[in-house]
């Protein structure tokens, strides 16, 4: 055990530190507004004349611990109480009932971005606004200290989580997709204090209203009753506003260089600088939903907890491409080695070599697979199986590698003719490539590196080799059935995995 010894303090200094702390105390706490007089002058309602700040301030703490867990952020609104002494910080700058109803005009007309205007609870703000402004309304003291709680607590969460939903959406994606593993930013304090910091709300409304180019045309669709083709009102309504979800969300490229795949359309861009310098189609994982049987059920699995994708669908992410591989050894997952490629080996006995396949048991090479018995359900635990480079290997010529969680990569195919059909949501989840020396030319560009790659493809005697990017490259792998082409023409593409549905109900279920 340590001990302190500190200088001895006599009478007349111990005073004279007592005055100096209490002199910083008193400096440090904040001063309270008089609320009662603001209310006063502004609604003019005599009742309001007698309310203390001191009481207030105590019956609203007590209100906000009764009622936060009703809140959809209530960290962040305790958090912004506790740091103004649970003062109404909203009503002490905007309690004007012209302010106060220019914002909720503003929350009223959330239809043009597909959103219910229930979800910001306009109806009862308004009616806590009339009250507050009626001197008939509030007839005893205790009335009156509850109308402003209320209203500022309920102008502070309708107004909040409107900033929040048109500046990030108003539903997390990684709270809905199991497959969803793009970064995303959500709503932080400094975003969550811009509506208590202003003193004009309208103006602050009207500066957070989305403007993007892909954004207004959607909205503009969704405002003109624009029918979608060979799709019903109902389901384009539908299609329109989870898209619009989609566009709110800070998950978009800022970079100059990026790869775009867009799954539901089947197809890979490469752009530069806002614009396509090279297009292809792929094949993606195949979906749930591959035949669009029902766009207008409601999604209700496990009381709508994290929705459960087919386990071969390609996962929404955004990566960055380091390398390829050409000629690439196929590690053929164990799912697919024990549903697929056991089973096939157990009716063909020459199935394996015909398709140039190893199986290795703790690292070794098994000489003749011949001796496996396919019929156990657990081959693909037991041994690993893995394809050698060459023109039937499944990966084709080349794979581009990105860091992720789902082991999936773009690649070559040697099963050309899948790019000539409509629906191409037929992979294991992975991504393949219509046009992939095209693409490495797009990512590497004409150089040494380029060369090795297109003689490795071409060569006779392939053999796997790693090739490393000189500048990595963005991915994105994204999930989008309705957007705006070059022409500005509305683009409409069938919810193959079903994630429309998943949202549109998260959506609903808001309201």
């Amino acid at each position: 055990m340590k001990f302190t010894i500190y200088p001895k303090l006599y009478a007349p200094q111990f005073i004279l530190l007592g005055v100096f702390l209490l002199f910083i105390l008193q400096s440090c706490k904040k001063s309270h507004s008089d609320i009662g007089a603001v209310v006063f002058k502004e609604t003019r309602n005599k009742i309001f004349k007698d309310i203390e700040t001191e009481t207030f301030v105590e019956k609203f703490k007590a209100t906000f611990e009764k009622q936060e867990k009703q809140y959809r952020n209530p960290k962040f609104l305790r958090a912004l109480y506790e740091a103004n002494d649970f003062e109404p910080v909203l009503l002490m700058k905007n309690l004007s009932k012209d302010k106060l109803k220019e914002a909720i005009a503003v929350l009223n007309n959330s239809a043009v971005h597909g959103l219910d205007p229930a979800i910001f609870k306009t109806y009862e703000l308004n009616e806590l606004i009339e009250k507050t402004y009626n001197k008939k309304e509030i007839k005893t003291l205790d009335e009156a200290y509850q109308v402003l709680i209320d209203l500022e607590l309920s102008a502070a969460n309708s107004l909040t989580n409107y900033g929040n939903a048109l500046q990030f959406g108003i539903i997390s994606p990684r709270k809905i997709y199991a497959q969803y593993y793009t970064a995303t930013k959500r709503p932080d304090s400094l975003s969550f204090l811009q509506v208590f910091e202003t003193r004009d709300i309208k103006n602050f409304l009207d500066s957070i209203q989305p403007k993007e180019a892909q954004y207004v045309a959607l909205q503009k669709a969704l405002q003109e009753k624009v029918v979608l083709p060979a799709t019903s009102a109902e389901e384009t309504e539908r299609v329109l506003k989870v898209n619009l979800e989609r566009l709110r969300w800070k998950n978009l490229p800022t970079e100059d260089k990026y790869v775009w795949v867009n799954i539901p359309d089947f197809k890979l861009d490469v752009m530069e600088d806002g614009k396509s310098v090279l297009n292809m189609k792929v094949c993606v994982g195949e979906g749930r939903n591959k035949n669009n049987t029902d766009n207008l059920v409601e999604y209700d699995e496990n009381d709508l907890k994290k929705d459960r994708p087919f386990n071969r669908e390609t996962p929404q992410l955004k990566s960055m491409i380091h390398s390829v591989q050409v000629n690439p050894v196929w590690n053929i997952p164990e799912s697919i080695a024990t549903n697929e490629i056991s089973k096939l080996a157990a009716k063909d006995p020459y199935y394996l070599a015909n398709n140039n396949i190893d199986v290795f048991e703790n690292g070794q090479i098994i000489e003749d697979p011949e001796t496996i018995d396919f019929s156990d359900g657990n081959v693909g635990k037991k041994y690993a199986f893995k394809q050698r480079p060459g023109d039937d290997n499944s990966l084709g010529k080349i794979k581009f590698l990105f860091q992720n969680e789902s082991s999936v990569y773009l690649h070559d195919t040697p099963a050309k003719a899948a790019f000539a059909l409509p629906m191409r949501a037929i992979s294991h989840g992975c991504v393949r490539v219509e046009k992939p020396l095209e693409l490495a030319e797009a990512l590497f560009g004409r150089g040494a590196k380029y060369d090795k790659i297109k003689t490795g493809m071409q060569s006779e005697n392939p053999v796997a080799t790693d090739i490393g990017l000189p500048k990595q490259v963005p991915v994105y792998l994204t999930y989008f059935t309705c957007w705006a082409d070059a022409a500005g023409k509305l683009q409409f593409r069938k919810d193959v995995y079903g994630l429309d549905i998943v949202l549109f109900t998260y959506l609903q279920r808001l309201a």
